[in-house]
């Protein structure tokens, strides 16, 4: 049994809590929260008993195999540094990783170093529709993909349930592309060229709540980001990521309620690849929800195998260097970035 203590309990720390709770060979013995309130009212939640209101304490007095740094990105660097220097505590820390390059490649550098498994909860790729998309296309099903479009556009409220997210100054490519442009990266290989536009449709946010992506990746696949919190539609799309990907053998779309359809020469099928709705989740978070699961048991898979994690501390500097490079774009009016990949 792997024993983990988690540090943060806002919002979407509870979904970890949760699907913590549900996989086994793992359990969080400690819960930390600066919010003594916040910290009383999760461990009654999740009957956690140990409580620590400083993440130094929790480390020296605690046994822990792991640490979940579900915090702001402002206290990840300083965090996963601490975790990592108080012996092999693997570390799974939360999305945005880091708030620029550097520190992120300090973190990286800090956990190997230490010896210890870092990995980024960047879980979009880890929902179960889009695992059926990597699989079909890792089967030929269309051929060999030329064009693909990840979009993500709605204008449900998340304001609501997360305010600080209107005072960002950057908002939804690093709140939410950074989740779409590592689903492209997952699907179409890493990126050489990007342009990007932004654009701030509500009046009561700081940062933009428009984007768009052009990415040319290493392999010549053309490939289209596009996310929108402005986005009034029939129908509420909140919070599915729609594809569209094309071969040389044929087409594939996962579009409105997970319907997935693959068109060839020879005809054309659509199959339901709805999540599951897990006992503790709820509609329509619950492809956000299973994707926490599926991530984190992940993690503690690859403890059990002693191998780095598909979204480790080095694959996801490739991300987040795609998020900064579409802001340096965009404040370019669109500039042209090449990258190495």
């Amino acid at each position: 049994m792997k024993k983990g203590g988690l540090i943060g309990c806002g919002f979407f720390a509870q979904n970890h809590l949760h699907a913590w709770r549900d996989i086994d060979g793992a359990e969080i013995v400690a819960i930390c929260d600066r919010d003594p309130e916040r910290l009383s009212a999760t461990a009654s939640a999740f009957g956690i008993a140990r409580t620590y209101g400083d993440a130094r304490a929790m480390l020296e007095a605690e046994e822990l195999d792991f640490v979940d740094i579900a915090t702001t990105v402002a206290t990840h660097r300083p965090l996963v540094e601490l975790a990592a220097a108080h012996g092999r505590r693997h570390i799974i820390c939360q999305k945005p990783f880091a708030e620029n390059l550097e520190d992120g490649a300090a973190m990286v550098a800090a956990c190997r170093e230490a010896g210890v498994h870092l990995m980024v909860h960047e879980n979009f790729r880890w929902q179960s529709a889009i695992r059926a998309v990597k699989e079909r296309l890792d089967a030929g099903m269309i051929g060999r993909p030329f064009w693909g479009r990840c979009s993500f556009r709605s204008a449900f409220d998340v304001y609501a349930a997360q305010p600080y997210l209107a005072e960002d100054e950057r908002f939804i490519i690093q709140d939410l592309g950074i989740h779409i442009l590592d689903v492209a990266r997952f699907l179409f290989g890493d990126v050489e060229t990007l342009s990007a536009r932004t654009w701030r449709v509500n009046p009561g946010i700081r940062g933009e709540d428009v984007a768009t992506m052009l990415m040319g990746h290493t392999g010549g696949i053309t490939s289209v980001v596009d996310c929108s919190y402005a986005t009034i539609l029939p129908q509420e799309n909140f919070p599915q990521t729609m594809l569209e990907i094309d071969g040389d053998k044929g087409t594939l779309r996962l579009s409105l309620d997970y319907a997935l359809t693959i068109a060839t020469r020879e005809g054309s099928e659509t199959i339901d690849v709805s999540p599951p709705l897990l006992p503790w989740a709820e509609r329509p978070w619950h492809n956000i929800q299973e994707s926490v699961f599926n991530i984190e048991r992940h993690f503690i898979d690859c403890l059990a195998r002693n191998i780095d994690a598909e979204t480790s501390g080095d694959d996801n500097l490739r991300t987040l260097a795609l998020v900064y490079a579409a802001y340096d774009s965009a404040a370019d009016n669109g500039r042209l970035i090449k990258r190495g990949g």
